[in-house]
């Protein structure tokens, strides 16, 4: 299914993301929800700052990694100002659970304190939102099984067993992705074609059955 141009005017998306992200992923979501109308705005921790500078991953011998600049502090974001929600793959999700102050040895009472937990958590309980999980991003969940329990998923074999222990339900769907009402997963970044027109799939859903 090709989507409608500009399906997405006047909507904004919400990118959350950290450094070891993976640059083609980000660029697809700016090229790909921007083409469609939509203002895509990346969300990460400012620690005070007033912008900070993220590393990517690399995965390729010699290659040096890229950088970018993000100034929007999910800290200070509200999921009910986006059409679509979506947490980056790769490590972006463990190192969004991190609990502040960054280094604080934490306690288990504080696993749901995060700001990008928050947000996400937040974002879930609004069926009019979609929700995307890309790779390892699920992650950023299960501190909060409640929201996963019962929920039909697809996500990367690393976080897997995390994901059934909160209660999520595997789809192995041979596409590598699959949605679930208002909630996108997809196996991994190599998926990233057929992940976005889900998403938009999904959107364009949730919105017919919301006239």
């Amino acid at each position: 299914m090709k989507p409608k141009k500009r399906i997405l005017s006047g909507k904004k998306i919400a990118v959350l993301v950290e450094t070891e992200y993976i640059p083609d992923e980000i660029n697809k979501y700016k090229k790909f929800f921007g083409n469609l109308g939509a203002e895509v705005e990346l969300l990460t921790y400012l620690w005070g700052k007033q912008e900070r500078t993220l590393v990517s991953d690399v995965t390729e011998p010699g290659k040096m990694p890229e950088t970018l600049t993000v100034n929007k502090d999910v800290a200070d974001a509200n999921p009910n100002d986006y059409a679509i929600v979506l947490c980056a793959a790769n490590y972006v999700a463990c190192r969004l659970r991190e609990i502040p102050p960054m280094g604080n040895l934490g306690s288990v009472e504080e696993l749901r304190s995060p700001s990008a937990v928050r947000f996400m958590a937040s974002a879930m309980m609004n069926p009019f939102i979609v929700k995307g999980f890309l790779c390892h991003a699920l992650w950023l969940m299960t501190p909060c099984p409640e929201l996963l329990k019962g929920r039909k998923v697809i996500c990367h074999t690393v976080v897997l067993s995390d994901v059934l222990n909160a209660g999520a339900v595997f789809v192995p769907d041979e596409s590598h992705v699959y949605a679930d009402r208002d909630v996108v997963t997809g196996r991994s970044a190599a998926d990233l074609d057929i992940y976005c027109n889900k998403i938009i799939k999904t959107y364009e859903v949730i919105k017919n059955e919301n006239r």
